[in-house]
């Protein structure tokens, strides 16, 4: 599975892409958009969903992930970094690519074996599960976290909806068969 992970901001977003198969993680590429701050901020979240619908195109990835939204001590760039997920979930939904998100946390712990790592942690995290001879940029590693915590996940995801759906099949066969009289 290949899964493609982005960190938005208003001035700069990371992205990663990654490929599971089994237990091994590969890194497939991983960089930056650079959003010029000089520039008005419609125009900059316009550039950042097309960077976003090109990255799709150009890697195929069956996931797009996202960071969940978390609570900033300044309320105006929670707004920025709001706006710059809103550019990221507009694209994801333009191409239909399938969207997940994750808490921090649960990326951190993913990546680093400990929720509360710093970003130089989750760096040197990524780049040693990935193989990497150094640590990527800060926002590219923080997407390429996003991405090996999917993968972990996926599994895990996949059996509870395959569970679910097995326990629902059986009640939906037994009240048709009640219906009709059996």
């Amino acid at each position: 599975m290949r899964v493609l992970g982005i960190d938005p901001g208003s001035r700069m977003t990371g992205w990663g892409v990654v490929e599971g198969l089994g237990e091994r993680m590969t890194h497939v590429g991983s960089g930056t958009i650079v959003l010029e701050t000089s520039v008005p901020l419609g125009i900059r979240l316009a550039r950042l969903y097309t960077a976003c619908l090109r990255l799709v195109d150009e890697w195929s990835p069956a996931a797009l992930v996202l960071e969940r939204n978390f609570v900033a001590r300044n309320v105006q760039s929670a707004f920025r970094l709001g706006e710059a997920r809103g550019a990221v979930l507009a694209a994801a939904g333009t191409t239909g690519i399938a969207l997940h998100q994750y808490a921090p946390a649960t990326v951190k712990l993913a990546a680093v074996g400990h929720g509360q790592a710093d970003k130089r942690a989750v760096g040197r995290g990524v780049a040693l599960r990935l193989r990497l001879t150094r640590a990527p940029a800060p926002d590219a590693a923080d997407a390429l976290a996003l991405a090996l915590c999917h993968l972990h996940q996926a599994p895990l995801v996949a059996r509870i909806a395959s569970a679910m759906l097995a326990q629902a099949q059986p009640r939906m066969w037994d009240r048709r068969a009640r219906e009709r009289g059996a």
